[in-house]
């Protein structure tokens, strides 16, 4: 950022999270609402970094038993097998659908981990008081909170799996106790890239210009 460029609370404006129109605040203490969309106006998330480091710590804990514990059991004529994510990897790619293995590899394996590392860092470098790369930081926020959405693939094709293959006495398919842990690793990072307030990355560079 240079010298001459002004950022939103230095001019004394607040934006709108809902519909992003820079607007004059209320008071510093009670901001007020929105003159276009009538939502509240917040100049920064309340303990936005306590909680975000909350939910992503919570979120690290449950990636590990999503990834041990088998998500998709299968009944075969009396014999019970079950499959982890890795396991059903690697059951794919043997098999010969390696697009599909792929697939479930990046969004049951790769995004979930990759979601953590990049909060984990925006939010020690925000911490820190870091002011470089700031635009960097703030596209990689915005890639998190986009892929959040794509995350439950892994739950969605358990989901089918189970409701399709259901031919009992001969087979059923159940979801094992991996999922629960896969879909609360994906809704608590989704929740954490919305505790995230991207504002604070330029905070830093807004004191160091003052």
């Amino acid at each position: 950022m240079t010298a001459d460029v002004l950022t939103a609370a230095q001019s004394g404006l607040i934006a709108c999270e809902d519909c992003g129109l820079l607007t004059q605040p209320a008071s510093a203490d009670l901001p007020g609402f929105c003159p276009r969309c009538g939502a509240e106006l917040r100049s920064r998330h309340h303990r936005s970094i306590e909680r975000t480091w909350a939910l992503v710590i919570a979120a690290a804990i449950c990636y590990v038993p999503a990834n041990v514990l088998p998500v998709l059991g299968t009944t075969t004529l009396g014999s019970t097998e079950y499959d982890t994510i890795m396991g059903g990897v690697v059951f794919l790619y043997t098999s010969g659908s390696w697009p599909l293995a792929l697939i479930v590899l990046i969004a049951s394996v790769m995004v979930p981990l990759g979601k953590l590392v990049a909060l984990g860092y925006l939010l020690i470098t925000v911490q820190r008081g870091s002011i470089k790369s700031n635009r960097e930081r703030t596209r990689l926020y915005r890639l998190v909170e986009f892929i959040g959405r794509w995350s439950m693939l892994d739950v969605f094709v358990d989901t089918f799996t189970v409701a399709l293959v259901q031919l009992q006495p001969l087979m059923s398919v159940q979801p094992g106790a991996g999922v629960v842990f896969f879909a609360a690793v994906v809704v608590l990072t989704m929740i954490a890239a919305e505790s995230f307030d991207p504002r604070l990355i330029w905070d830093a560079s807004a004191a160091q210009e003052s």
